[in-house]
């Protein structure tokens, strides 16, 4: 009898633990290239957007899922409130909440300033956004001129909130031309709409959409395979505003960037652009790659610890004997973030913030001149081809004359934009 009441007590307590968990959270591993539907998208003080889904968050084009009170503890203390209706990021200088990031969940306002949560917060929405109602599906700063006004759009359901910064004043208005949003977030001067893992680019102060949307959110904002034969390939991976793996210049001038598992191709002479998996065109790498040089009529490709060489050709060619480690290539331990190769013969390796010269005709080949980069803190790719070095950071590459130049750099060249002057997107 007594063992009987101690299961039916066992019983009980897991039935009331199934039904009232605590505070840990699910184990359930969560994948974005499953279509999910984000509840905020937000960017961070250094451009890195958040996909924040449930009590996880996404950061960037790639990361792994992680529990988001890692990054932002306390809207975890609030267990009787939802997951993150909205957030986004305060770009106005004229705020006194420039660089806050702000995050709606159901009728609470939190503000963080580089992690830390600002004092006397969480509020009230309609203590710090008089006007602007609960329960919202999502937000997005807007600062002049862009919008007429240092803004904020808040968006529910069909209505759509413009709060002016300065004055506090809401105008209400209609998106006729736009879906509901779920999520919304400026990037890269730009503003897009959420709904499910769809997309589409908006007219802030007009909600108007222009050109060919809804678009496959996956294909453009996450390094994911196609979805759908119908997916365009090569639309996808000149438009993507997910930054390069990798880029180089053949000795014919032919251009290769890498993205995920893709790369596109642009001839030299012409404008012809052409798409294929690193799969197909390079089976022993499978996908994505760290840094890519051309030398020789070889295309030396890093993944990970390891270099790849190929002979240019129809098709690619592996060389026998490789992969070899970075370090017995090269000298230097893998992985590294980016490589080029001008007109001479010395290879220059980026690793961290620091750039190392190889002389490829020597042997064994050691990696010398430690050199230390002071105008970027991460560098995603680069290339160099007869204008000179392409550094690539982000959605954005800077000009460099020689990489000398861009090794004594102290400022920022022009910022241009990959896909507009590199591949030629016009949206």
């Amino acid at each position: 009898m007594k063992l009987l009441a101690h299961i039916l007590c066992l019983c009980l307590a897991l039935a009331l633990a199934q039904a009232h968990p605590g505070p840990e959270h699910g184990s359930a591993v969560l994948d974005r290239c499953q279509g999910l539907e984000m509840d905020a998208v937000a960017v961070n003080d250094e451009g890195i957007l958040y996909f924040f889904k449930g009590d996880h968050v996404f950061k960037g084009f790639h990361d792994k899922a992680e529990l988001s009170n890692e990054s932002f503890a306390e809207p975890d203390d609030h267990h009787h409130l939802g997951h993150v209706d909205a957030a986004f990021f305060m770009q106005h200088e004229d705020s006194p909440d420039f660089y806050h990031m702000f995050f709606f969940l159901d009728h609470k306002v939190f503000s963080y300033h580089q992690p830390i949560l600002a004092e006397g917060f969480p509020k009230n929405i309609s203590e710090v956004f008089p006007g602007i109602p609960d329960h919202l599906d999502a937000a997005v700063e807007c600062p002049k001129p862009e919008c007429d006004e240092d803004s904020v759009i808040f968006f529910k359901g069909d209505d759509i909130y413009h709060y002016n910064v300065r004055t506090k004043a809401v105008d209400k208005k209609e998106f006729k031309s736009m879906p509901n949003c779920t999520s919304a977030f400026r990037f890269m001067e730009h503003y897009f709409c959420f709904h499910g893992h769809m997309f589409s680019k908006f007219d802030p102060k007009t909600g108007e959409v222009h050109g060919k949307y809804p678009k496959e959110a996956r294909d453009y904002f996450s390094r994911c395979s196609a979805f759908s034969e119908d997916s365009d390939h090569v639309e996808r991976e000149r438009c993507s505003r997910v930054h390069l793996d990798a880029i180089t210049s053949d000795n014919a001038g032919n251009m290769y960037a890498f993205r995920g598992h893709h790369f596109i191709r642009k001839d030299e002479g012409n404008d012809t652009l052409k798409s294929d998996t690193i799969e197909n065109a390079f089976k022993e790498l499978h996908s994505e790659v760290d840094a890519v040089f051309s030398y020789d009529n070889h295309l030396y490709m890093f993944k990970d610890d390891h270099v790849f060489v190929y002979k240019v050709g129809e098709p690619h060619t592996h060389l026998e004997g490789y992969p070899k480690t970075v370090e017995e290539e090269f000298g230097i331990k893998g992985p590294v973030e980016a490589a080029f190769i001008c007109k001479d013969h010395i290879a220059h390796i980026i690793k961290g913030q620091h750039m190392y010269d190889v002389n490829m005709k020597a042997t064994p080949r050691v990696a010398r001149f430690k050199r230390r980069i002071s105008v970027f803190r991460k560098v995603d790719a680069a290339m160099c081809d007869s204008a000179g070095v392409k550094v690539v950071v982000g959605d954005h590459f800077y000009h460099f004359d020689s990489p000398m130049r861009f090794i004594a750099a102290e400022t920022l060249p022009e910022q241009q934009k990959v896909s507009m002057e590199l591949f030629g997107c016009d949206h």
